[in-house]
């Protein structure tokens, strides 16, 4: 798409959510959501006070979220992952589940007291990551010395430069360094981590832990201890299980549920694709360990919609208004 046709796209695309914020704040949509059928699992990840996209654009204001259980509890039914599995769905009500990707603190500090205050419930895909040392995913730290390190790195022999969004480019191969390690296993990530630490030492900045620590274990059993929280695995490392190969893919699977059950005592079940990829093999190597829940962001395959352990799921956009979310929500589309 070139330059001119991006903007008109992007002025047409915020003049519909202007004008559809309108009127919902006009009551026109009351009858939509009273007569809407249906049901959608809802992908959060973080939640922090304020600047909600400073490292990560997938984050969200604490307030924002807590309009949108609001909005959850005034319009929708919102259920538990099992009942949302076992098809308890009200009739007349749109049904919303709400799921939360990659185990941040800040969702045991943040999100667990509202969902008590509302009563609302949800389910925690958490990585085993604390067991091998770390309090971030390699992700977030990279996306964290990207936003804040030099305009061009020198990595492992190869000379790196900024993009306008903030990534690294390899200067030789054209590809993103997050595209590279993103086929890698978990020891050159850890690699990277050591390696880049010095160029961005942002721990020592603790007020800046919302947006990227990880919850302790301590945390997860709390978590876990309430009756509005459900825990499921997320890969031991935050691997992309479609990259790496089949038996440590199969590994990470076997090895993060029983990291999570030691810690809360309950099965774990229930599996979010980390960033949303699989392969067959991935899902028969899930199955094999002990999973029944399997929990994808779009369908890659045709026969995945037959498949009674497979859901798809709508990631929450921290861009657009509540209103135009819970719009989008029941349409799943954004404009």
């Amino acid at each position: 798409m070139i330059p001119v046709q991006k903007i008109r796209s992007k002025v047409k695309r915020e003049s519909r959510y202007f004008v559809r914020e309108l009127n919902h704040k006009l009551g026109f949509y009351n009858d939509f959501y009273k007569t809407v059928r249906g049901s959608r699992v809802l992908i959060y990840h973080g939640i922090c006070r304020q600047d909600h996209t400073r490292f990560n654009p997938i984050f969200l204001k604490l307030r924002t979220f807590e309009a949108h259980l609001k909005f959850y509890k005034k319009h929708f039914n919102v259920i538990s992952l099992d009942d949302y599995y076992q098809q308890k769905f009200s009739d007349t009500k749109f049904n919303i589940c709400l799921t939360f990707d990659d185990g941040f603190a800040n969702n045991y500090k943040y999100v667990l007291p509202l969902l008590e205050q509302y009563k609302m419930p949800a389910t925690f895909f958490i990585t085993a990551i604390r067991a091998e040392g770390y309090d971030i995913l390699w992700n977030d730290f990279l996306g964290i010395v990207s936003k804040y390190g030099p305009e061009e790195i020198l990595y492992k022999n190869g000379f790196y430069r900024k993009d306008h969004f903030d990534k690294f480019i390899s200067i030789q191969t054209g590809i993103s360094m997050v595209e590279q390690l993103r086929s890698a296993g978990f020891e050159e990530k850890a690699e990277m981590m050591q390696l880049l630490y010095p160029l961005v030492p942002f721990k020592e900045n603790k007020t800046e832990e919302d947006y990227w620590l990880q919850m302790t274990t301590d945390e997860i059993e709390k978590l876990a201890a309430s009756p509005f929280a459900h825990i499921g695995s997320h890969g031991y490392y935050h691997n992309d299980l479609a990259r790496i190969g089949i038996d440590d893919a199969a590994e990470e699977l076997v090895f993060s549920k029983q990291y999570l059950e030691n810690i809360i005592d309950k099965p774990v079940n229930s599996f979010a694709f980390p960033y949303g990829t699989y392969t067959p093999e991935v899902i028969a190597a899930a199955k094999e360990a002990g999973y029944s829940q399997l929990l994808a962001m779009d369908f890659y395959f045709g026969d995945d919609h037959n498949d009674p352990a497979m859901r798809e799921r709508f990631t929450v956009n921290p861009f657009i208004s509540t209103n135009n979310q819970m719009y989008a929500t029941v349409t799943r589309r954004y404009e």
